[in-house]
């Protein structure tokens, strides 16, 4: 027997609001557990706009959610369950990302792109990846400790990879990635949140209407190119998913790289294996995208028709958030959650990148960056360690994607 949201446990009692915020980086919000395993889909209140939204949190559910084609990424409906203060008026002027779009536009647009991240394309791209993580390695040994490692390595390295995918001149890095902060910030103001989307498409619009005319060796180009005899986007089109390249592209491998590093430091024996034996480090990748999972709520949805998800019946037009941190910390499917283990079998069922066919493109250039980076690391400073107490850093509760704000190291 399912139950509707009027007959859902506790109805009536006010609302849980999210997001919720972690008590420790290395875990999940406390509230998670409970939810799985008394209500695991069960309602909570956006604290952005009171709105009440699903919160799928078991592995099993997160993943028939994400899979369903009953379900809508479609930011403009209704119930979209948005996490940012978008009035009426600036939506109905938003034009969709990749993210946002449902088949068959969601489908044209995909296959156009996959080509660029194919595990071929980008082992292709490796040695490059590699020539920047030394350079900035370089840098670093020749600055002396102690740095902050966000500015110095987690930061630079994936936005250069994707200023050169892109053909993004790297000198404006630094205006695009503030403008990508504000556009992860939960709690700006409209006006804000705005402004920092109209500039960075203003910048992208210049930027993709040079390269109509004047093509080069990237992947907007190519794109372009392609777009000409297969016609699945319009020129905003274009701006619109060079935005969603260029901030997915270095915000999440960048947060990953710190927390990545961090975790590490917290655990030297689990270091000292990975120094010892390099080949345990894509294990032990998945398994740092596991615990951190840190695009936790990008997965929105809005249910097309009714579903059933465990014993709840979600309606049409409800808003759902498929929470992937609490999958990745569901306990029948990954013992011990709470506990880092880089030798954990069943880590690369987690579900950091999403699933379905959402699924992050960029999954296979992340994993590079991340094996790179952690690689050198390992390799070129052994000695690496914090030079801040771990109880003063501070955290990204603020944002769409977590992180830490810097990370001072020595050696």
């Amino acid at each position: 027997m399912t139950q509707s949201a009027d007959a859902a446990p506790d109805a009536g009692a006010p609302l849980p609001q999210f997001p919720m915020r972690r008590t420790c980086p290395f875990s999940e919000p406390r509230e998670y557990a409970a939810m799985r395993a008394d209500n695991p889909v069960s309602r909570a209140a956006l604290k952005v706009n009171g709105k009440p939204t699903w919160l799928v949190t078991r592995h099993e559910d997160v993943r028939q959610v994400l899979g369903d084609g009953r379900v809508s990424s479609n930011l403009k409906l209704p119930g979209y369950p948005h996490q940012f203060h978008i009035p009426e008026e600036m939506l109905a002027q938003i034009r969709p990302m990749l993210l946002s779009m449902d088949p068959p536009e969601h489908t044209a647009q995909r296959r156009m792109l996959i080509r660029e991240f194919t595990a071929r394309r980008v082992k292709e791209m490796r040695p490059r990846i590699q020539e920047i993580v030394d350079e900035r390695v370089d840098a670093m040994l020749a600055t002396g400790g102690p740095v902050d490692l966000v500015t110095a390595l987690a930061l630079p390295v994936p936005s250069l990879v994707i200023c050169e995918l892109l053909g993004v001149p790297y000198e404006d890095h630094a205006q695009f990635e503030e403008w990508s902060a504000a556009m992860m910030n939960h709690e700006l103001s409209p006006a804000e949140y705005g402004a920092a989307v109209q500039a960075l498409d203003a910048y992208l619009d210049k930027l993709v209407t040079l390269k109509e005319d004047e093509p080069g060796d990237d992947l907007i180009s190519r794109f372009l190119e392609k777009n000409r005899s297969e016609q699945v986007a319009d020129h905003v089109d274009v701006v619109t998913m060079a935005r969603l390249m260029l901030v997915g592209g270095h915000e999440t491998t960048a947060n990953m790289i710190a927390l990545g590093v961090l975790a590490l430091l917290q655990h030297p024996e689990q270091l000292a294996e990975l120094q010892e034996d390099p080949a345990l480090l894509p294990g032990a990748i998945e398994e740092l995208l596991r615990v951190f999972s840190i695009s936790d709520s990008g997965t929105a949805r809005v249910a097309l028709e009714d579903i059933e998800v465990g014993d709840i019946t979600i309606r049409a037009g409800e808003g759902i958030l498929a929470l992937n941190n609490a999958a990745n910390h569901d306990e029948s499917v990954f013992p011990d959650p709470a506990t880092l283990d880089i030798h954990r079998k069943e880590a690369r069922s987690h579900l950091a990148f999403g699933y379905g066919i959402h699924q992050c493109i960029g999954a296979n250039l992340a994993r590079v960056e991340l094996e790179a980076v952690y690689g050198t690391l390992l390799r070129r400073i052994p000695g690496l360690r914090l030079a801040a107490d771990p109880d003063e850093l501070r955290f990204k509760d603020d944002a769409m994607v977590y992180g830490v704000y810097e990370l001072p190291v020595t050696w």
